[in-house]
């Protein structure tokens, strides 16, 4: 059996891939995480994830390594992690009543194999009450998330429904993500 490693730093998928029953090691990935002109927001993160599965296996060539990159898709615009809250406030603005895409690349890399996947989630936004935004920009939590929210958090509120994975929204494709472990 080979060592399992996650070439990610979110906590999100490393607890997805916990709850999947795999064990695993971390080592985040430092490539240059800037789209390219034109670049299709699903290449964008197909591209992502097998570059950070490659830096990581480069370094661990006996390792099975598992990259994954995430973005949120409004209107062909990419929402990636705000740089700050006045820009986390634009986002969720730009969201409030809204469906939008939630794009996730990963890829596989081992000695012997590149598997890729990329999985697309519809994501419909209610509009966001004032009041209700505020209380959010005030946790904080819109920093760390493509599209400044977390589905499975307070801004779950404002979703009444998806078209996709579940899981994809957080991070991670569970189903596809086994799929591409297993060969399947």
């Amino acid at each position: 059996m080979h060592q399992l490693i996650l070439a990610s730093a979110s906590p999100r998928r490393r607890e997805l891939l916990s709850q999947a029953g795999y064990t695993f090691e971390v080592a985040p990935a430092h490539i240059d995480e800037t789209r390219r002109p034109n670049e299709d927001p699903s290449a964008y993160v197909a591209r992502l994830a097998l570059e950070k599965a490659q830096a990581i296996h480069a370094q661990h060539p006996d390792a099975i390594v598992l990259g994954a990159a995430t973005t949120v898709v409004l209107n062909g615009e990419v929402l990636n992690k705000p740089a700050d809250l006045a820009e986390a406030e634009k986002m969720l603005r730009a969201l409030s009543g809204q469906t939008h895409q939630v794009h996730t690349g990963i890829a596989v890399v081992s000695s012997t194999t590149q598997r890729s996947h990329v999985e697309t989630t519809n994501v419909f936004f209610a509009p966001i009450p004032e009041e209700d935004l505020s209380i959010y920009l005030a946790t904080r939590d819109s920093l760390d998330k493509a599209g400044a929210y977390g589905i499975q958090g307070y801004a779950a509120r404002w979703i009444p429904r998806i078209e996709g994975d579940y899981f994809n929204v957080m991070g991670l494709p569970v189903a596809a993500t086994v799929r591409l472990l297993t060969h399947q």
